[in-house]
């Protein structure tokens, strides 16, 4: 795992005759879906483009990005502002299995409609815990021998209206996939002691 870490790289140029099947970018997708998130809500959903039509109509609106293209996918993150609706399916399985209490999850509904009357709070919440199944998705690529970068530069107004977003979804970052014909650019990491406050 630690070798994963290391040599993942934001990967901008990749081979265009490479592929990636629906089945392997499924199975890289299910991890995702194993990342943490706030009361296990799953702020998330994807949006594949896997087709080679469906990304050239994604290129105008990733600002002509040739990544896009060349990519065997590219995956756009949205994040959830709705999520407290998933708080149903989420618990209830768990109660009629018996790993949980019909009590708690009165009380854990409770907690998470609270929470969403506040429109900040969804919005943070979504982008956050979308966030973190982005980096999941990376990381279980190149755990499979792909590469990856995440894109933020895109229109994301225009991305919504294109692709017919639902209002409940909120455009998060564009990952691309796909084989790396050339190594990343060198980058520099921050020590440790300039990015952590020891107390």
């Amino acid at each position: 795992m630690m070798t994963v870490l290391k040599e993942r790289t934001s990967i901008r140029n990749y081979d265009p005759s490479v592929k990636i099947s629906k089945e392997e970018l499924s199975e890289i997708l299910s991890y995702t879906t194993q990342a943490p998130s706030a009361w296990n809500l799953q702020h998330w959903h994807f949006t594949v483009f896997h087709s080679e039509e469906s990304k050239q109509k994604l290129l105008p609106v990733a600002y002509n990005q040739s990544q896009i293209i060349e990519s065997s996918a590219v995956i756009a993150i949205l994040g959830d502002l709705e999520a407290d609706k998933n708080t149903e399916a989420v618990y209830s399985p768990l109660v009629e299995a018996g790993y949980m209490t019909a009590e708690i999850q009165e009380n854990l509904s409770k907690q998470i409609s609270g929470a969403y009357t506040d429109n900040t709070f969804a919005r943070d919440a979504a982008f956050s815990n979308s966030s973190l199944a982005a980096m999941q998705f990376m990381i279980a690529a190149k755990a499979m021998g792909f590469d990856t970068c995440a894109i933020g530069g895109f229109n994301k107004d225009q991305f919504s209206k294109e692709f017919q977003i639902e209002d409940r979804y909120v455009p998060v970052m564009l990952i691309t996939i796909g084989k790396a014909v050339k190594p990343a650019h060198k980058s520099n990491r921050l020590s440790l002691d300039k990015v952590s406050t020891w107390l």
